[in-house]
């Protein structure tokens, strides 16, 4: 009998475990999921340490914007460990001084007592055009940054601030690579996952019609379907 590999799961900023509610019920059959919550770290470094600290020797990991950052980094730290890598919604490259800035200035605001406007004018550039009127999708998408609050979005603001260049490490990945995309994505467009695709030997590039930066929650099925592919390749 085959063992089911391990499969992490790592939100994005600053979500939880329902970003990947869809993919944990429908890849358990191939798989044993497990979602690492990360907001109680304030360096993607150390958000690295804690996903190793807790996983099995080998294991598949998947990442979706800031938990791309995380994936990236287990992938300097222990490549040996890692069986599968895909990267969904996010970019190898460093904050920008002007993104850094802008992420600084959203915090204070939070911290102001302003949380609820910071998150609700984050979601044009969180999601589709087309999900802004869909009430129930637009509150599990709040509901999730509610629950990780002020002091887990500060925290995880500082990490992604401080998170490394990965570009340089991109062509040492060898393992089997799936790199992810919604077509509209507009804080991590297409581009720079061609660039991540381009770099790392034999990655697969797929971009998701219809769909913003939370592609995970926005086109489950689709994203669900390629990462069982990505599972169950050779």
């Amino acid at each position: 009998m085959t063992t089911r590999p391990t499969l992490i799961l790592l939100p994005g900023m600053p979500l939880d475990a329902a970003l990947w509610d869809h993919q944990v019920r429908h890849l358990a059959d191939i798989s044993d999921p497990q979602v690492v919550e990360l907001a109680m770290c304030s360096s993607i470094a150390g958000m690295a340490d804690t996903v190793l600290a807790a996983a099995p020797e080998r294991f598949a990991v998947a990442g979706l914007s800031m938990g791309g950052y995380v994936a990236l980094e287990i992938l300097r730290r222990a490549p040996e460990r890692v069986e599968r890598l895909a990267l969904l919604d996010t970019n190898a490259r460093p904050d920008t001084a002007e993104a850094s800035a802008t992420r600084r200035e959203a915090v204070a605001l939070a911290r102001a007592g302003k949380y609820a406007q910071v998150i609700r004018a984050a979601l044009p550039r969180l999601i589709h055009s087309d999900r802004m009127t869909d009430e129930g999708f637009v509150r599990a998408v709040l509901a999730q940054m509610e629950r990780v609050g002020v002091d887990g979005y500060a925290r995880e603001q500082d990490a992604i601030i401080g998170r490394a260049d990965s570009r340089p490490g991109l062509p040492a990945i060898s393992c089997p690579t799936l790199v992810v995309c919604g077509r509209q994505d507009v804080l991590t467009p297409p581009d720079l996952h061609e660039e991540m695709a381009a770099a790392i030997p034999g990655a697969r590039l797929v971009l998701i019609e219809d769909c913003g930066h939370l592609s995970a929650m926005e086109q489950p099925q689709a994203v669900t379907a390629l990462m069982r592919d990505w599972l169950l390749r050779g």
